[in-house]
């Protein structure tokens, strides 16, 4: 009998079907939940449940459906305020036209699939990180939470898109940055996530290949079809609309009677009309500007890249978009919980409570649309305590992001240095290795030596191919 070497029994590797039979519980779990989820999601976008009188699904009956009638003609609708997206949403909006069914049923079909794809892409990365499978159950608990409206919006595809990009980044930066290029061009926001890329090659990899798909592809579809980019002009003369944080102020005042605007269908969203909306609006601009100048500062200043650092820079990212905009529409938290669950599948985050925070907002947002929207509209009190509750835990959120991120890049003081280093200046620290390997690398490695160090890892000796010495 050979007997194992004395360390042996605390190797996972020498029993391969180990990882899969601890892992077959989960899985299911989380399939027979995903499964159950959605079948209640589709339930109550058919009206079989209802949480509310209004129907979430004429956005894609009657508005969707009629930009499909435009689009299928060779031109964007030029004249329609409501058509405020990139030309690449034009692909989404016209696929449900290859589908044999009625125009509602194929979009939800189509929603349905990049919900799938979604989840099994958050799944692979729990597996290959170890069954770190927090991410795909925040997919699973938290989109349901935004109720019908998640399948009768192409935000989730979107998503979807923006989810597979950012978890291709960390092995195959030309993938990812070909993916976010595309999400770019469905839905401008996916373009934020390339901003925390590590320093150097991959940066450059990523955003050059982002940058080139984004102008290739939508110069293709402006050249196939008139009005490509009329959008802009819409999207430059919206006002504030009522979910967003912006118009707290004016809720507030309305509801003690200081205000005396009104509130109307502007420009495919309710907004408010009237005194303090064209200030609050100057300001959310001058607030985004900020924030994204803050972004811009961290990245000069961050001296050391953790492997998570790319995916919670993105999500922080976002976050300080949709925080700071005019227009916070319920499907917008399904950005921000497809972000957070891709944190959530890599080791070392610092945005676990970014994900708790967005737990509670998903479920406010499915109250104050579409349970309780008339109030809201109204400026009651029931209506102005939920969206107050729900913004300033988005705001909540941000905050907290922002400074987990700066914490978690900020400059590096090594101990005393050895006399025969003390003459070497600082340099940026990167950690190298698979973000989603549980051997990912746990000390840092200078840059002028990673390749050195990935040479060393791949060496293939008799010792760490047996477990023990020949």
């Amino acid at each position: 009998m050979e007997l194992a070497a004395p360390g042996a029994a605390r190797t996972p590797a020498h029993d391969p079907t180990a990882p899969q039979r601890t892992a077959a519980g989960p899985l299911w779990a989380l399939g027979l939940s995903f499964a159950a989820t959605r079948v209640l999601i589709v339930l109550m976008c058919v009206g079989v449940l209802r949480i509310s009188d209004m129907d979430v699904t004429t956005d894609v009956s009657v508005v969707y459906h009629g930009w499909f009638e435009v689009l299928r003609t060779g031109t964007f609708p030029m004249d329609d305020v409501t058509w405020q997206y990139p030309p690449g949403a034009a692909l989404v909006i016209l696929a449900p036209g290859l589908l044999p069914w009625s125009y509602l049923t194929s979009f939800m079909v189509l929603t349905a699939a990049f919900d799938v794809l979604a989840m099994l892409l958050l799944v692979r990365a729990g597996v290959r990180g170890r069954r770190r499978y927090a991410g795909a159950w925040l997919w699973v608990v938290a989109v349901p939470l935004l109720g019908p409206t998640v399948y009768a919006r192409y935000d989730l595809i979107v998503t979807a898109v923006a989810v597979a990009g950012l978890l291709a980044m960390g092995r195959r930066a030309r993938l990812g940055g070909a993916l976010l290029g595309i999400g770019g061009l469905l839905k401008v926001w996916p373009l934020l996530a390339v901003l925390g890329t590590a320093r150097g090659r991959r940066t450059r990899r990523t955003w050059t290949t982002a940058a080139l798909t984004a102008a290739g592809v939508g110069l293709l579809v402006a050249s196939a079809m008139n009005g490509a980019f009329r959008f802009l002009a819409f999207q430059r003369d919206r006002g504030v609309e009522v979910e967003s944080l912006g118009a707290l102020p004016i809720h507030w005042a309305r509801l003690y009677g200081h205000w005396q605007g009104q509130v109307a269908l502007n420009y495919g969203s309710m907004e408010f009309l009237g005194p303090w909306v064209h200030t609050i609006g100057q300001v959310s601009l001058g607030a985004t500007a900020l924030g994204f100048g803050w972004l811009l500062v961290w990245r000069l200043r961050a001296r050391e890249w953790q492997p998570a650092t790319p995916y919670d820079a993105a999500l922080a990212a976002l976050l300080v978009f949709t925080v700071t905009s005019r227009v916070i529409s319920p499907q917008y938290l399904v950005w921000l919980i497809g972000l957070a669950a891709v944190c959530l599948t890599v080791r070392g985050t610092t945005q676990r409570p970014v994900a708790l925070l967005l737990l509670p907002a998903a479920g406010l947002t499915v109250l104050e649309f579409p349970v309780e929207f008339g109030p809201v509209v109204s400026s009651t009190a029931t209506g102005v305590a939920l969206l107050t509750a729900r913004d300033l835990l988005l705001l909540a959120a941000t905050l907290v992001s922002c400074v987990r991120l700066w914490r978690s890049t900020a400059a590096y003081e090594p101990a005393e240095p050895a006399e025969d280093d003390a003459w070497e200046p600082a340099e940026p620290l990167t950690r190298v290795g698979d973000p989603f390997e549980a051997e990912t690398l746990a000390y840092t490695i200078r840059p002028g030596i990673a390749y050195e160090q990935h040479l060393l890892d791949d060496l293939d000796t008799p010792t760490t191919r047996n477990g023990r010495h020949p």
